[in-house]
């Protein structure tokens, strides 16, 4: 090798992050300021938390890094493209390469599970053949292989609106799944789910990201479950970072941080010295034991439905 080539290659610039938001604002027309300046990189695949209070922010974040909310300032860059800048058909474009998985999952109820998972694709068909949800057949082949992996296998032409909580959100993984996104954000993923199904929803999310190399964003209420599922914790107050670390950093002290002073270590259900109730569910569940997790092997239930 050349000196030349050397110092060609010293010189070469860093590959852009996966995903820079630099300077973020949110500013709704009430006046209200949602989002004051936020900046996060993701640089790798990880699987990282967005915590905080009701209204700090989380889901604005997310949903302005896809524009389904537009920000009032700064850049979101996505493999080096600023997505605030473009116009609504490179925005169409961009959103083929960042998957949503949403609360209420926001599947089409008459349509049959093969069909809301196929829909993933509709961005890469033509207008007649998305009418018809005519899709080629390696598209065809994916949504099976895909429908095996969440475990739903067989439940291709159920409709939607006979599937349990569980199974919905697993159709909305697989469909945004679909899109081969180059991001995944997830938005309160187990909001509607009880308890085991939460767990099981996480970890599955958290192998498929893993699987797949694809970076997840996931707004979550349950600090144990950020916990647990997570490689990296982002913490929201009044609409600023104001936490970023590893799950091992999240001491009581970011939680008083992150939430205002609560005993972290009461378990649910108990009162304190003074009468005042226990932390609330989800925080308080940080010092359960480990074997209260759900082992990798648990499946959800996936009985026939009536």
């Amino acid at each position: 090798m050349t000196k030349a080539a050397s110092a060609a290659e010293v010189a070469a610039p860093a590959a852009a992050p996966l995903l820079s938001v630099e300077g973020l604002d949110k500013v709704y027309a009430t006046g209200q300021r949602a989002l004051i300046g936020v900046h996060v990189v993701i640089d790798r695949p990880q699987v990282v938390a967005i915590i905080g209070s009701s209204g700090a922010g989380k889901s604005t974040f997310l949903r302005c890094i896809n524009r389904l909310v537009e920000p009032t300032a700064g850049r979101i860059l996505l493999n080096g493209q600023d997505l605030v800048t473009l116009d609504r058909r490179g925005l169409r474009a961009a959103r083929r390469r960042i998957g949503m998985i949403f609360q209420e999952f926001n599947l089409v109820e008459r349509l049959t599970v093969m069909q809301n998972v196929l829909s993933g694709r509709l961005g890469y068909v033509g207008l007649f053949a998305s009418l018809r949800y005519r899709f080629p057949p390696e598209d065809i082949r994916a949504a099976f292989e895909l429908l095996d992996r969440v475990g739903l296998d067989g439940y291709h032409n159920q409709r939607a609106d006979a599937l349990s909580g569980g199974q919905r959100q697993r159709v909305g993984i697989a469909r945004a799944l679909m899109q081969r996104p180059d991001l995944l954000l997830v938005d309160e993923p187990t909001a509607s789910l009880d308890p085991k199904t939460s767990r099981q929803i996480m970890r599955l999310i958290r192998e498929l990201a893993t699987e797949r190399a694809t970076p997840a964003l996931i707004n979550l209420h349950d600090v144990a479950l950020a916990k647990a599922f997570s490689d990296r914790i982002i913490g929201f107050k009044a609409g600023a970072v104001v936490f970023d670390g590893t799950p091992a950093e999240l001491t009581d002290d970011v939680l008083t941080l992150i939430y205002g002073a609560e005993d972290w270590n009461l378990p649910s259900g108990e009162t304190d010295p003074d009468g005042d109730a226990g932390a609330e569910p989800g925080t308080a569940a940080i010092t359960r034991p480990a074997n209260s997790i759900a082992t990798k092997g648990d499946r959800p239930d996936l009985a026939a439905q009536p």
